[in-house]
């Protein structure tokens, strides 16, 4: 499929660096777009995911100014695919270390996916600094949607093909807990273990992301070094439950960023992060713009769901 023609034009960054937040993690971030803009981060996926050049484009580069961060232990921050001291808890601490680092007062964030989970939790913790959000493909980390996607029952009934795929590096009486399953396995000592659980992990994801399954996405998930990080990290926060203390904590902590203007896009036919969720969340925060993209899967980079998010991106440019 061709890109969408929402995207802004390709950019080159202006500034880039690494910050230092721990003794062990140091976090690569940067800017593009105009120096003296709104500022706005992009919160990228899975965890363990990292940006790319392409999450420059969902912004306007004359209005915004723009920085994108690889979360602790994916893309470029060091060391890459580490478990150790990364939490929900420790990201939203770099965040918020970023934007002090950077000189920044308020900031429009904006994540899809993982990111959106990250986005939501940041923002319930510094409602102050969060000028507006911008949330896609949502996912809040509840046991229903680790279930649904992987566990049997669920994504297995849309997908059965990549599924078989996706079980078959697990011994069939492990099969009850697949989380559980390959976290035994991308925290063991065999690297050929760890790799080809990685690889078969990811390659689900990536499967599964998009209403046409795109071959480019899914050989993403061949790349050892990417696939590895994005496997590892995943599966340690879905393993222990994102670190929250109950199951519902975004929506139990909503009130606190009612007030904040957001933009919430959903593609109807996400199998990753299904539909509901956004639902539950939508009725729990009225307030925010709402909207369904009819014919897109998972992945920010179907044309409904691109176009709904650039779109969102320019009517903030006002705030």
């Amino acid at each position: 499929m061709p890109e969408s023609p929402a995207l802004y034009p390709p950019i080159e960054c202006y500034d880039h660096g690494f910050l230092k937040v721990t003794d062990l993690h140091t976090l690569y971030y940067e800017q593009s777009g105009n120096p003296q803009g709104k500022p706005v981060i992009y919160l990228h996926g899975g965890p363990g995911g990292g940006v790319s050049a392409h999450d420059r484009r969902y912004f306007d580069p004359a209005v915004y100014r723009t920085i994108l961060l690889d979360q602790r232990g994916a893309g470029k921050s060091t060391p890459t695919a580490s478990l150790e001291d990364n939490t929900t808890w420790s990201l939203v601490t770099d965040i918020e270390m970023l934007r002090k680092h950077l000189g920044i007062d308020k900031w429009v964030v904006f994540g899809g996916s993982w990111g959106s989970t990250l986005s939501l939790v940041y923002a319930q913790e510094h409602p102050d600094r969060v000028k507006a959000l911008i949330l896609r493909g949502i996912f809040m980390l509840r046991k229903s949607e680790l279930n649904w996607f992987y566990e049997f029952g669920g994504a297995s009934n849309i997908f059965p093909d990549a599924w078989d795929e996706y079980i078959k590096p697990i011994p069939e009486e492990e099969r009850g807990d697949m989380v559980a399953a390959y976290h035994k396995r991308l925290t063991g000592d065999d690297e050929d273990e760890r790799v080809r659980c990685a690889k078969a992990w990811s390659t689900w994801e990536c499967s599964t992301s998009k209403l046409f399954v795109d071959p480019v996405e899914v050989a993403k998930a061949t790349e050892d070094v990417w696939a590895l990080a994005f496997a590892r990290i995943e599966c340690h926060y879905f393993f222990n439950k994102g670190f929250f203390k109950t199951d519902a904590h975004i929506l139990e902590n909503v009130n606190k960023i009612r007030h904040i203007p957001a933009t919430i896009v959903q593609g109807r036919y996400d199998v990753v992060c299904p539909a509901t969720s956004a639902w539950e969340l939508h009725k729990a925060w009225p307030e925010a713009q709402f909207e369904f993209t009819h014919d897109c899967g998972h992945s920010a980079k179907e044309h409904g769901t691109t176009a709904r998010l650039v779109q969102a991106a320019d009517e903030y440019k006002s705030l």
